[in-house]
């Protein structure tokens, strides 16, 4: 007997959704973001549309598509949807969803929809161990579930590798802030789902604000808009009763005060030259606060990590070689890592650089030579220094070279430019003070040894 009131409990469950979970696209068309693999041509869009979809995992952070996509999955090839979280279920519950699963396949009726498939949606996939993990992979390998695996973390080192092995990995991306705002309009805008029927009033800054602050999350920035109307915004003075939500109310409902700072603006190549400035000129607190300003403004911390890499070499070079080791690391600290805990290693690495030695000696040297090159006439490398491994070079002249480990002190003076130039000036400063030093002492050795007979010279070597 059909229940009569059971659209009127889906309506009711529906209505307490929260804004994010109803403004979910219904179809890939309405899907915001990843471009790399979901734009028309592109791998994972031509599998859905051919519904040659086979098991996958998608990798990326919070907020990115991950849930909404492989729900839309599900609907577009007519799949029974099973949705699970790693937290929260056991090998007893995934095997009798396996189990159920097989039934369905086996006991469909010929032409019904998704021929009995069942999509397997598990979310948190790296919380499984690897005995959870490994009851999927008979099913998985044999069809019977379609599984789409959801994690934050690289599944090349947190899901098991027979798994990994059987599934395609796609990785989500963070959304621009030009998704972001267009997701946010959508739901103002919508009357079903959204806020379209409500006398909202929403500020433009209110809405940059959101799409900046919220990291490429969409459920973030959804979640921030639906606090905001469901607060009331700020009705005080409006006689008409709209909800009004400017910049302050985007700021509380998102706890983030907003900082007059623009990506493609003055205020983002002002904070970056004020840090750069301040690490070059050794001042930790200023470039600490710079750092500071730039992240909560939410800069990408990729583009700072960058900045901390050439200045690792332009302004601290060999007076300290460890500094560019650090950036190397810091970089990838930033990708593997991500936002917030990310800033403490840039933290650590802004402070390094700021307490470092100073030369710009290697920055000099090449900017130097890369003039000569472009501007003088090319010199041409010295008969001694070009190759001689092959047949007939000691015809063509390729004779001479002498083999530095062959004499006292591991050097032998000899021509290797053709042209009498210093380009590399080494400072006094940390550890180009020992390189200093160095280039000094093999200086008075090529004074002496030019001033030695000939007889006296060791042998050379070919």
């Amino acid at each position: 007997m059909a229940d009569l009131f059971q659209p009127l409990r889906d309506q009711r469950r529906a209505a307490a959704l929260p804004l994010a979970a109803r403004m979910r696209p219904r179809t890939l068309d309405e899907f915001s973001g990843q471009p790399a693999i979901l734009a028309p041509g592109k791998l994972l869009r031509r599998m859905i549309e051919a519904d040659r979809l086979t098991s996958v995992i998608f990798y990326g952070p919070p907020g990115t598509g991950k849930t909404t996509l492989a729900h839309l999955i599900a609907t577009h090839t007519h799949c029974h949807f099973v949705e699970l979280n790693a937290v929260a279920v056991g090998v007893k519950e995934v095997r009798e969803v396996l189990s159920a699963a097989k039934a369905r396949l086996e006991d469909a009726p010929p032409g019904a929809p998704g021929g009995g498939r069942t999509v397997l949606f598990l979310d948190e996939i790296h919380r499984f161990n690897k005995a959870q993990q490994d009851v999927l992979l008979g099913d998985v390998e044999r069809g019977q579930i379609l599984l789409i695996g959801a994690t934050t973390e690289n599944p090349f080192f947190s899901v098991n590798a027979a798994l990994v092995s059987r599934s395609q990995i796609f990785q989500f991306t963070p959304l621009t802030e030009g998704d972001i705002r267009s997701i946010i309009l959508a739901a103002a805008a919508d009357r079903e789902r959204g806020y379209g029927s409500l006398p909202l009033q929403l500020a433009p800054e209110a809405v940059e604000h959101w799409a900046r602050v919220s990291d490429g999350d969409a459920r973030r920035a959804l979640t921030a808009l639906e606090i905001a109307v469901l607060s009331g915004g700020k009705r005080e003075g409006n006689a008409d009763g709209k909800i009004v939500v400017d910049l302050a109310v985007a700021q509380e409902s998102i706890q983030r005060k907003a900082v007059v700072y623009s990506a493609g603006g003055d205020e983002h190549y002002d904070a970056a030259s004020a840090l750069i400035k301040s690490m070059r000129g050794s001042d930790p607190d200023a470039a600490i606060y710079w750092l500071a300003r730039m992240l909560h403004a939410g800069e990408d911390p990729r583009f700072i990590a960058r900045r901390i890499a050439i200045l690792a070499s332009e302004d601290i070079g060999n007076a300290d070689p460890a500094a560019i080791i650090l950036a190397a690391a810091t970089h990838s600290i930033v990708e593997f890592v991500g936002m917030p805990e990310a800033q403490i290693s840039l933290a650590q690495a802004v402070t390094y650089m700021a307490c470092s030695p100073k030369s710009n000696a290697a920055y000099a040297a090449i900017s130097e030579a890369m003039e000569d090159v472009e501007k003088q006439r090319t010199v041409p490398v010295p008969r001694h220094l070009r190759d001689a491994h092959y047949q007939g070079s000691k015809e063509l002249g390729h004779t001479g070279y002498k083999y530095v480990h062959d004499f006292p002190e591991g050097y032998v003076a000899q021509d290797y430019l053709g042209v009498d130039k210093t380009y590399y000036r080494p400072t006094d400063r940390g550890k180009e003070a020992t390189f200093q030093k160095y280039l000094a002492r093999l200086q008075a050795i090529r004074e002496g040894l030019a001033q030695a007979p000939a007889s006296s010279q060791p042998p050379q070597s070919p």
